[in-house]
Formats: C-alpha cells, structure tokens, sequence
C-alpha cells in the first residue's frame, strides 16, 4: 500500500471479543482526531453497523454499503458518507455478514480492503488517518483490515476474561505479518470501561503488559454512562458531552496517537 505517498496512518481498531467499547473507540478517535485538524475516514466492518448507527445513519436507509464496495466493485466513493463529527464514513448493513463467504472463494480476498483505501486515494481522496472498525471475530473482514493497517489497537475491558482472547488475536497479527502485511504493528492495549477505583482493573492492565509485552495506551478510558447515551444522538461523546471525562481520556489518546502517527514515518507527505 502507498502509504509514504498519501500520507496516510490506518489504524485497525480490534478484538474479536465484543462489548469492549471497539466502536465507541472508533467513533470518539475518529472526531477526536478531526478536532485536532485530521482529515479522518472511519470504515465499519461489523455487520450488526453499530458505528454506523452511531453516528446518526440508519443502516435500514442505506441501498450501497460496504459490502456492495468489498464484494461487488462498487467504488468507495459511492457510497461515502460525510458525518455531522467532522468525519468520512464508509457505512456497514446487515448485507455485509454476507460478505465472509462471498469473499472466502476468492482469489486476493486478505487485499480487498487495502484495494478499496487505494482507490479511494486514486480518487483525490487524502486522509490523514483511516480507522478501521473490526467485526467481532478472525474471519475472513479482521485479517483483510490488518493486511491494510498500519498498525492495530486493542481495546480491552480491563476484566479477567476480556483479555483471554487477546493471545489468539496476536497469533493472528503474527500470521498477517507473514504472508500479507510485513509492516503491521501492534500500537497497543487500550484500556476501556475502567475503574479506577478498583484494584482488579489495575491488576488487570499490569498483567496485560506484562504477559504479552505490549504497551499500554494512556489514559485509561473510563467507565461512564455518557458512551451509552451518545449512539441515540447520532453523535460521538466529543459532540454530546464535551467536557465529560471519558470524552476528555478520548481526546488524550487521539493526542498520543497523533505523536506517534508522525514519528513512524507515515507523515511523509
């Protein structure tokens, strides 16, 4: 992928365990970062589309999707989405839980999506950052995100079981990294819906670091009520509750993100 020429970071945003705030991340990165100036692409890969819903598009309205993009050759362009949080969409519907076995046959299937953010800069469309929203699985949509990324996050609910699956999705990284992304990092855990309060939640982020030798993301992303109620006002919690804390811990990660988007050589612009 060009990435030197378009300037661009992509960023999978993945764990195949659900309910651990994946697109509540993706959606507040996403206008966290457009605030700081990024022109910014956010791609839904799940087919329940709950980034999509999230951001104020019912997926039930919705004629083109990704999936008519992923397995059809639709361009990206059509069926591209410009947000009220400042960011680019391409829009998932329930057609895309389709999409795993029409592309299992194929030929390239891992490369499709590096193809489709391609074409998009083909296009004239420059973004500084696309992040891509991960389906809750390994299939056939997780492996062709991590052949396209430059690096993966991990969001993690700092419980003991939610991070069980995090050994299976680095065995996957690991396989990506041989046969169809050499360059793929792991940028890190990102601690989600975290108490402070409680001494498990800190146990929990050490013995990640510890077992699986990754960094963890600062701050912590805590637990708040306010990420619930954002999805039913069509927009991230940067929009609704500006000032709230977990908005806050959003904006700081992006920050952070930014930093080392710069220095890892994606910037050359």
């Amino acid at each position: 992928m060009s990435t030197e020429k378009r300037g661009t970071t992509t960023l999978a945003i993945a764990n195949q365990k659900g309910g651990v705030a994946k697109t509540t991340t993706v959606a507040s990165l996403g206008a966290a970062l457009a605030e700081l100036g990024q022109a910014v692409l956010l791609v839904d890969l799940d087919p329940q589309a709950c980034l999509t819903f999230s951001l104020g598009i019912d997926p039930e309205d919705l004629e083109l999707s990704v999936h008519h993009v992923l397995t059809k050759g639709l361009p990206a362009t059509d069926v591209l989405i410009e947000t009220e949080d400042g960011v680019d969409l391409v829009p998932a519907t329930i057609e895309l839980a389709r999409a795993e076995a029409d592309l299992l046959t194929r030929t390239g299937r891992e490369h499709v999506l590096r193809g489709m953010l391609d074409d998009l800069a083909e296009a004239g469309r420059h973004y500084d950052w696309v992040l891509l929203d991960c389906p809750p699985s390994l299939g056939v949509m997780t492996v062709a995100a991590l052949t396209a990324a430059d690096g993966v996050l991990v969001p993690l609910q700092c419980e003991t079981l939610s991070h069980r699956g995090v050994g299976q999705l680095l065995d996957t990284v690991h396989d990506v990294r041989r046969f169809t992304n050499r360059g793929l990092e792991v940028w890190g855990v990102l601690p989600t819906l975290f108490d402070g309060r409680t001494t498990h939640a800190r146990t929990v982020l050490e013995t990640i670091s510890e077992t699986y030798d990754l960094q963890v993301i600062e701050p912590p992303i805590p637990k708040t009520i306010r990420f619930a109620e954002a999805p039913a006002a069509g927009r991230s919690i940067l929009a609704t509750s500006r000032s709230n804390k977990g908005a806050q811990a959003y904006r700081e990660v992006a920050a952070a993100l930014l930093a080392r988007g710069a220095g890892s050589g994606a910037d050359a612009r």
